[in-house]
């Protein structure tokens, strides 16, 4: 089964090899098409230094509806003499091959910062990418937007909305510059519910919450950063219209799932990364601490050092929840380390306890590895996800330009 943004209803995607990138053996342009109109809904990264794409998106989605996608790698568009000319020029050529308005094309990049995109490989490689649009082209698509990715990123999900099946579809990409608050990715998600823009914005808003505003790779925020569904209603069910009912529940739940598992791969596949963390944290005075705390501890570079190492070393999760700025007692917290290998209680009550070494270590040393923190007795609850800071890491980005 299609496992991304071509597994609803209606939806097209395709990817191709344009000239972008000096890499030939790398699809460099990506593009998802609608057959009917779409609800559209955006969140973006929160540096203040952002791409031109973003620009022209927010004013292409202002009133709530798209019908395709542009995407290119390679280049950020970002920094860029002509960058707004570029972005909206790319949205042009998508129309005019596809007979619809530029102001329903969402366009985004990703890449390095501050080149300009050539233009004219563009428009010569869009025809050829809209010739190739098929409801098989989610995995070319999802290969297209990738950058130091090492793998694509897919998702889908049904669910029911007033008797209808629907289904959901997502892709992402992000491998560095992961950090709080949307971050270098780029995450593009299909259903074919019918949903009203400013309902499908409502729910989008909460999702990313709990999902990518949760994820951590190095702490660097990028330029680029963007979520976008699309919602095109060919699955035939009543317009969702209201955020108290069954189906906007059901709709939102499945949103949760698709952003959860986009936000775990991309935190799995962290530049040089080896393995997966997943911070939860329990006890918390409510879910605001809970994630704050988690995040903090999801981020900490000493916390990630660690992990790499198959270090137990506990006490730096103690520092990065003492220093998140949340309230908590110290001397409520418990720690442990769970795996596939076994589970191992390091700390109580703020202070270190005995605990088996050599155990220890064979649980961190598994790819998945748990850090399961109480901080007392309040119903405030979160995850978080990030990867382990390794060698590659400094390799990839101390020539990622060149």
């Amino acid at each position: 089964m299609n496992k991304g943004v071509c597994a609803p209803k209606g939806f097209k995607a395709a990817g191709v090899y344009c000239g972008i990138r000096k890499n030939k053996t790398k699809k460099d342009l990506g593009l998802i098409y609608s057959e009917r109109m779409c609800s559209a809904a955006c969140v973006y990264t929160q540096n203040k230094v952002q791409c031109a794409p973003i620009a022209v998106t927010r004013e292409n989605v202002a009133d709530g509806r798209a019908r395709a996608l542009i995407c290119n790698s390679g280049i950020a568009n970002a920094c860029a003499a002509g960058g707004l000319d570029a972005a909206r020029g790319m949205c042009l050529y998508v129309a005019e091959a596809l007979g619809i308005s530029a102001a329903d094309v969402v366009v985004a990049s990703t890449g390095v910062i501050g080149p300009s995109i050539p233009m004219e490989a563009v428009r010569k490689g869009i025809p050829v990418l809209v010739e190739k649009l098929s409801a098989e082209g989610g995995e070319d698509f999802s290969s297209a937007i990738m950058t130091t990715d090492t793998f694509a990123k897919q998702v889908s999900v049904s669910f029911e909305a007033g008797g209808v099946t629907c289904m959901m579809g997502g892709t992402a990409k992000g491998s560095g510059m992961i950090a709080p608050n949307m971050a270098t990715m780029l995450a593009f998600i299909t259903t074919d519910a019918a949903l009203d823009p400013a309902v499908l914005q409502i729910a989008l808003n909460a999702a990313v919450q709990s999902s990518f505003n949760m994820i951590s790779v190095d702490g660097d925020t990028s330029t680029n950063d963007m979520l976008t569904v699309l919602a095109n209603g060919a699955a035939g069910n009543k317009l969702i219209e209201d955020v108290s009912g069954a189906d906007f529940r059901n709709f939102f739940n499945a949103l949760g799932i698709v952003c959860a598992e986009l936000s775990k791969m991309l935190a799995k596949d962290g530049e040089g990364a080896t393995k997966l963390i997943e911070v939860r944290v329990s006890g918390a005075e409510n879910i605001k601490s809970a994630r704050i705390l988690a995040k903090s501890v999801v981020d900490s570079n000493l916390v990630k050092a660690a992990m790499f190492g198959a270090d137990a070393n506990w006490g730096r999760v103690l520092c990065a929840l003492g220093y998140s700025g949340a309230e908590f007692d110290p001397f409520g917290v418990s720690v442990s380390f769970k795996s596939a290998a076994g589970e191992i209680q390091v700390c109580e009550g703020g202070a270190g306890i005995a605990f088996d070494e050599d155990k220890a270590k064979k649980i961190l040393l598994e790819d998945e590895v748990k850090i399961l923190v109480s901080v007392g007795r309040g119903e405030g609850a979160a995850v978080a996800w990030g990867c382990d800071l390794t060698y590659d890491y400094v390799k990839i980005n101390g020539d990622y330009r060149t």
